[in-house]
């Protein structure tokens, strides 16, 4: 089983090396980025998506971008680097992790001495490195605990439903929903999945079943309105997806769509599963109102890809995230372990009730 690195060092270290997704299935292609400007076209444009993933090019792209300025003395350096994170950060509101990562680069910052000199900023630049770097490493352990936790909860021959791309394509590791799919496949348990095309950009058609495929577990697309009839005629087991923001009473932020999978799933008692990291919990938010929505470009809609598809005197709405209340959500699968309802993400362990079989 063969998963691909979505964002990581250049082999030189002078860049973040990123599969452009725009361009997949189509097309492979590796880019590095070396300028602000580059960072932040790559994650505003979705070269480089999915919370995590934002959040590690973020905290790497941060690092690079300051590459050019360490000939400045200390006080423009550190007033650069702040000016360079606000605006890394404004491209995606949306996902907590890339605000996160970023927060986290500076409390990095500012826990270096004060120097005049350019030594002071070639360390501080070092200094930067080291904490990106263990940004990008705790990601991919973190994407394995998450498949950890989350693999008793795939029995051998499950269909599986997931919505957008929460896999190796939007994490540096094996991915956040995807992680325990993976290691069903790995442990050699026979799973399928059903990835919803994920309208309007096609995430999972374009992305989940692309690196499903390369990894050699079945998948199948279906488009989204056709989920409610595969879970009536009985063709669902579960349905797992990730989160970009999560707020203190368990109340998720996912790709648009989401919300109607959470419903249907309530319906036809079908479990569904928010896998996602403890840096996408938001405590600071006491539920999913007050949640940033991005909204994104008239013509991902209207000029899907290059043709159009609404007439040019019509308004278009393009929400790029909806909000799927924590009351829909069987459980929510982080790195720490398993959290039932009524939520608790506190930095404690999930209560027992995660290893009751609920």
């Amino acid at each position: 089983m063969s998963v691909i690195q979505a964002v990581r060092w250049s082999p030189a270290g002078d860049a973040v090396r990123i599969i452009d997704q725009t361009l997949l299935p189509e097309r492979y292609e590796e880019r590095d980025l070396r300028t602000l400007d580059d960072v932040c076209d790559a994650i505003a444009r979705l070269a480089v998506r999915g919370a995590p993933a934002i959040g590690v090019a973020g905290a790497l792209g941060l690092v690079v971008s300051m590459q050019p300025h360490t000939h400045e003395p200390a006080a423009p350096f550190r007033a650069r680097l702040e000016s360079y994170a606000t605006r890394i950060r404004g491209t995606r509101p949306t996902a907590v992790n890339l605000s996160w990562a970023l927060s986290r680069m500076l409390a990095r910052a500012a826990t270096m001495p004060v120097e005049g000199a350019a030594d002071g900023t070639s360390a501080l630049l070092d200094a930067l490195r080291e904490e990106a770097t263990r940004i990008l490493d705790e990601d991919r352990a973190m994407c394995r605990r998450i498949g950890e936790h989350g693999l008793p909860l795939i029995p051998d021959g499950a269909r599986i439903l997931t919505h957008c791309n929460a896999g190796a394509l939007a994490t540096a590791g094996v991915g956040t929903a995807l992680a325990p799919v993976y290691l069903a496949a790995e442990a050699g348990r026979h799973v399928e999945v059903l990835a919803d095309e994920t309208r309007p950009l096609l995430q999972g058609s374009r992305l989940t079943a692309w690196e499903l495929a390369r990894a050699g577990i079945p998948v199948r697309v279906i488009a989204d309105n056709m989920a409610a009839s595969f879970m009536r005629a009985g063709r669902i087991d579960l349905c797992i997806v990730g989160a970009d923001r999560i707020a203190a009473n368990g109340d998720v932020a996912n790709k648009i769509g989401t919300y109607g999978v959470a419903i249907l799933a309530r319906h036809h008692g079908i479990p569904l599963y928010v896998a996602a990291p403890t840096s996408t919990f938001d405590a600071s938010l006491e539920d999913g109102d007050r949640i940033p929505i991005e909204q994104r470009a008239r013509d991902e809609i209207a000029r899907g890809f290059g043709r159009v598809t609404v007439p040019a005197d019509v308004a278009v709405e393009n929400p790029a995230f909806d909000v799927t209340p924590g009351a829909l959500i069987s459980a929510i699968i982080s790195d720490r372990g398993i959290h039932y309802p009524p939520y608790d993400f506190s930095l404690r362990a999930p209560a027992a009730a995660a290893s009751s079989g609920r």
